[in-house]
């Protein structure tokens, strides 16, 4: 899997700045950015505020709001002025990220209220692309970034998102810049950071497309796991988060979760569910551990806190498990989580827990 660090957020800022270098004699304050109702000069600006600002929210692990401050061009800086301003924001948003610990979090409001390293740096990059688009269309400039930069983003924080054949247009229509053939127009549109849910010993964190890749061909999905890998419950579950993002149905709250123990940063196992909550208010969950964090009650500590964070959205009304009648450790785990028994087969137990 690519990692998306602060190597990332540099080639970003450095593609931004070499393409708007070529128009520094223009004047931008007179010329709108594309579609936007800003100059070209507000519009750099922003790029600029957007950088320092992840930067700070992350360095500093604001966790409530955002850090309350803000970057202004000083009275006088010219447009080569501006592009030093990006490349210095943009140098601190990356260091900020590649200095981050893979746990940490920091507060975003939307749609979760946190974002990770990859988050912030995934939406400042978003922020360099798009604006740069944005300057470049307003002063008749010819800009495409990399493809793999813009699969990067559309993979993290874009998981509603349907991936098409070309990562840079469907960037560009999932934020309201361009046409899709067979998609409608885009008009409102939000990035998603994945969410995480904490209990006493574990962080559950939900897996972005990116990484659930990643598991499903067999890698790590940027997690250090006990045991050295996941076990193969995990990574089918990854393939089938997969084949619902390539299908445009993935929901990332309604996905897989990966249980990181708090103490030392290792995963020790995945939980999540068969899909979003069907018109009845019915999902499906399931999980398993890795063989070396089996006995210490990770499976019911975490399945008692999904549980408990599922049932409290609207229109959820039934969580539902299935366990070979073999598996006694299993059944034991969603008795104590407070499912109770309603069926069963020659072969399963089928479970189910009532919000």
């Amino acid at each position: 899997m690519r990692s998306i660090g602060g190597e990332r957020v540099e080639e970003a800022v450095a593609g931004c700045v070499s393409v708007l270098r070529t128009a520094v004699d223009q004047d931008w304050d007179k010329v709108r950015a594309g579609r936007l109702e800003w100059s070209c000069r507000r519009t750099a600006e922003h790029i600029a505020g957007d950088l320092i600002a992840y930067a700070g929210q992350l360095a500093g692990r604001a966790q409530d709001a955002y850090v309350p401050f803000e970057i202004t061009f000083d009275e006088g800086t010219d447009n080569r002025g501006a592009l030093q301003v990006i490349e210095t924001t943009g140098a601190l948003l990356a260091a900020a990220v590649a200095t981050a610990p893979r746990q940490a979090r920091a507060f975003h409001p939307y749609p979760f209220r946190s974002a990770n390293r990859e988050g912030f740096a995934a939406m400042g990059i978003v922020e360099v692309l798009l604006h740069t688009h944005d300057i470049a269309e307003g002063l008749g400039l010819a800009y495409e970034p990399a493809a793999e930069l813009c699969e990067d983003v559309l993979t993290r924080i874009f998981p509603q998102v349907r991936p098409g054949p070309d990562h840079w247009r469907t960037l560009l229509w999932a934020t309201g810049r361009g046409d899709l053939p067979g998609r409608a127009p885009v008009t409102e549109w939000r990035w998603s950071n994945n969410v995480v849910i904490p209990t006493e010993r574990l962080t559950l964190e939900g897996v972005t497309p990116a990484a659930a890749a990643d598991l499903a061909g067999g890698g790590t999905g940027g997690f250090e796991w006990l045991d050295g890998g996941p076990f193969e419950g995990t990574r089918d579950a990854a393939g089938m988060l997969v084949k619902a993002y390539q299908a445009g149905v993935h929901r990332p709250e309604w996905g897989v979760f990966v249980l990181v123990r708090s103490e030392d940063g290792r995963a020790v196992g995945a939980m999540g569910f068969h899909g979003a909550p069907d018109e009845e208010g019915k999902a499906e969950v399931g999980y398993d551990l890795v063989e070396g964090a089996r006995g210490h009650g990770y499976a019911t500590e975490s399945l008692r806190a999904l549980t408990a964070w599922a049932l409290a959205k609207d229109g959820v009304s039934t969580l539902t498990a299935t366990v070979d009648r073999t598996n006694t450790p299993s059944q034991g785990v969603v008795s104590r989580a407070g499912f109770t028994r309603v069926g069963e087969d020659e072969e399963t137990y089928a479970y189910a827990l009532k919000g």
